[in-house]
């Protein structure tokens, strides 16, 4: 199954558009986790259980767990998701870039080391860095266009016979890049406006749409901007408003982020129309 017939159905299945971001921080992992040797594995699993039938995606971010020489339990994470929910796409958010032997490298670690379904890269450097990841022609390659950082504009709004760099890179990827069909582009919450033009740029390529939740992005803007035809086509990732959100009354950690996913969850889908 490729990713983009495992997204689908995703989409479909748990009737979600919401993708669920682990950046484990050790500084607010809760306190039973932060003294063991294999806490992240635990907290990162179990988060995973909590949200697995709310979720369209999974997506590690694969910085959380380098800064704390945590790859292996990110294996060991990877493997436990693949095995207990292999319907749910998997991604390695990497924003890799770099070019030949280099990136086909980077293409091994996300889909083989860590079997990912797909994995986030820069385009700066051009089409020789992301066709080293095409050779995997049933995994996802989903490109940075439209960040949700403001600095994004400093580079991405740059005039390019007169559009912004940004619609370059959605029109590239869309018309030239796409030839095994499972591209998409990263493009933030925090600029609907932006996430309008690169749909009506792309049609129905899926999109990876960071910023809401902890980034303040706005879900019926979000959802109204960047839905397909079919009232789906996105991946709205939350990360640190799920993985940490604050207990209720009866709560433990995985349940409150239960309860935040749930409530995420429906708040895009009553804009999904």
């Amino acid at each position: 199954m490729t990713f983009m017939n495992k997204l689908n159905a995703a989409w479909a299945a748990n009737n979600s558009l919401l993708c669920v971001g682990l950046d484990p921080d050790m500084a607010r992992l809760p306190a039973q986790f932060q003294q063991d040797p294999n806490g992240i594995y635990q907290f990162c699993t179990a988060i995973i259980d909590a949200t697995a039938d709310l979720a369209c995606a999974f997506k590690p971010q694969i910085a959380y767990f380098a800064a704390l020489s945590a790859e292996r339990q990110l294996e060991d994470i990877c493997a436990y998701a693949r095995e207990k929910y292999p319907h749910i796409p998997l991604i390695l958010d990497s924003k890799r870039g770099d070019i030949g032997a280099t990136a086909k490298q980077y293409a091994r670690e996300a889909y083989d080391r860590y079997g990912a379904d797909a994995v986030t890269v820069s385009p700066y450097m051009g089409s020789d860095s992301v066709e080293p990841y095409m050779e995997w022609t049933d995994r996802g390659v989903i490109v940075l266009c439209r960040t949700s950082n403001p600095g994004g504009s400093d580079l991405q709004f740059l005039q390019v016979d007169g559009k912004p760099l940004y619609q370059h890179v959605a029109r590239l990827v869309a018309e030239k890049w796409n030839a095994n069909g499972q591209c998409a582009l990263v493009v933030g919450a925090t600029y609907p406006e932006e996430l309008a033009q690169v749909r009506a740029i792309v049609g129905d390529m899926p999109l990876l749409v960071p910023g809401v939740g902890a980034q303040g992005g706005d879900i019926e803007a979000t959802v109204k901007s960047g839905r397909s035809k079919a009232g789906a086509g996105m991946m709205i990732n939350s990360s640190r408003a799920i993985l940490y959100a604050a207990p209720q009354a009866g709560e433990d950690f995985a349940s409150a982020a239960r309860r935040v996913a749930l409530e995420t969850r429906d708040a895009i889908n009553q804009h999904r129309a």
